[in-house]
């Protein structure tokens, strides 16, 4: 029986059984002392009396063990996402008050998540707000910034600060843009759409993405992985991940160094790398480049805004994978991807 499986209850039983036995015996020795005889009916009462002590306990600890099942039933309900779960504490006890405590707890933390859920979406809408009220001016400037580029082709000086406006611009829409991706992705505001996906193709655009600015680096991009794997994701937000980290990977490597996409299918997972032969990353900083806007001292890139990478991270979470970095200064830096197989779990 279930209740039998906890070996506290097991042995209380036990040393009931014991104690009334001996009382039995000993009743009965005594009897037989005093009048040299055993009495029938003291042993019949005696053992009725042991049976009607043994079922009182065993529907007492029967009872409980029913009440702590439908609280585990209820507890597993709430962490299965029911958050209406909770347990009936209607009577007086240290059973109920503990039961009391869970349902306090649940309510809290249900109070937390609402409140969490209210914050993220307040964020969510002012950065939203912002980026939009941004869109408008920025696209502004960028105009006028075209017409003075146009209209300062004989002054070299103005050209200069124009071509440096530009960029500046640029780095502004693209802080902009991160900025808006990112806070959605907290906000659980954005559907990952999953679809059966070819990671050749997928890694075949994401080195057109780049084989221009390579060429004009000097830089390598080579691929290296089998045609027939594929992966549940949504590829946009998938190419977009790795197009930060082979973005960060040539933002740190030198002319003539080369960037490798690797990718190749595990016994429970795909598994995508990026090596580098560049700079690498310094040990100081291997546990902060995931955070927003971190940026290392040790850093030649003075134009980044340390939202590529958690980025990067934040979709890949979202695809329910993992990315780790190993890196060597001097050597150059791997990130490592792996996304679970559903249909090996």
């Amino acid at each position: 029986m279930k209740i039998f499986v906890n070996k506290d209850i097991k042995h209380f039983f036990l040393a009931i059984m014991v104690v009334l036995v001996n009382f039995l015996v000993l009743t009965e020795v005594l009897i037989w002392v005093l009048y040299e005889k055993f009495s029938f009916w003291v042993l019949l009462l005696s053992l009725l009396t042991t049976f009607a002590i043994l079922m009182v306990c065993f529907l007492y600890f029967l009872r409980q063990n029913k009440m702590l099942e439908d609280a585990v039933s209820q507890i597993n309900s709430y962490l299965a996402g029911n958050v209406n779960a909770r347990i009936e504490c209607d009577d007086e006890g240290e059973l109920y008050r503990l039961f009391h405590s869970i349902n306090s707890l649940a309510a809290v933390l249900n109070a937390h998540a609402a409140n969490e859920a209210r914050e993220k979406e307040f964020l969510k809408n002012t950065i939203s707000d912002i980026s939009h009220q941004l869109k408008t001016p920025l696209a502004a400037l960028n105009i006028y910034n075209g017409l003075l580029q146009d209209e300062a082709e004989e002054l070299p000086n103005i050209k200069e600060f124009a071509t440096l406006s530009e960029q500046e611009l640029d780095r502004i829409e693209t802080l902009v843009q991160s900025l808006l991706k990112i806070t959605k992705l907290d906000a659980g505001s954005i559907v990952i759409e999953k679809s059966m996906e070819s990671v050749a193709d997928m890694m075949q655009d994401v080195e057109l993405h780049f084989a221009y600015r390579a060429r004009q680096e000097q830089k390598e991009i080579l691929l290296s992985g089998s045609e027939d794997i594929s992966l549940l994701c949504d590829r946009d937000w998938l190419i977009e991940a790795i197009d930060n980290i082979v973005k960060n990977a040539l933002d740190h490597t030198a002319n003539g160094d080369t960037v490798r996409i690797e990718w190749k299918a595990l016994s429970n997972a795909v598994q995508i790398s990026i090596k580098d032969n560049g700079y690498g990353i310094h040990p100081e900083d291997l546990h902060h480049i995931f955070k927003r806007f971190y940026r290392s001292r040790f850093s030649k890139d003075k134009q980044g805004i340390g939202l590529g990478l958690p980025l990067a991270k934040a979709i890949i979470e979202a695809h329910s994978g993992s990315i780790e970095v190993d890196s060597e200064l001097g050597r150059g830096t791997t990130f490592t991807m792996n996304f679970l197989i559903p249909t090996k779990l």
